[in-house]
């Protein structure tokens, strides 16, 4: 287990993720990870998770978990996964304390 600190789910982003989950057949459970490139350096990648791996650090909300591998932690830890509706449209949203810079929409950021 790591010692780095977890991430965590917003109740209108789980409330999502249950929504998408059920409508696919799937487990409630979002998968968060941070890869190379993007505008700003990294990027954020979403998707429904189908297993929790062993490297993997899991946080719960209103029964749906996020998913996140260890190496991607060291890079979001303490932030938090979003789900925002707007006039523009909706979508999940990062909130990255250790993000120095990020893009305009939000989907990659730099440390």
């Amino acid at each position: 287990m790591s010692d780095l600190t977890p991430m965590t789910l917003s109740p209108s982003a789980a409330k999502r993720v249950a929504f998408i989950a059920d409508k696919q057949g799937k487990p409630a459970m979002l998968r968060l990870s941070v890869e190379g490139g993007g505008c700003s350096g990294f990027q954020y990648r979403y998707g429904l998770a189908d297993a929790i791996n062993d490297d993997d650090i899991v946080t719960e909300t209103d029964g749906v978990k996020l998913v996140v591998d260890d190496i991607s932690l060291e890079l979001v830890q303490g932030g938090m996964v979003d789900f925002v509706e707007s006039l523009g449209g909706s979508a999940f949203q990062v909130t990255n304390p250790n993000a120095a810079a990020g893009c305009g929409c939000g989907a990659s950021f730099s440390v």
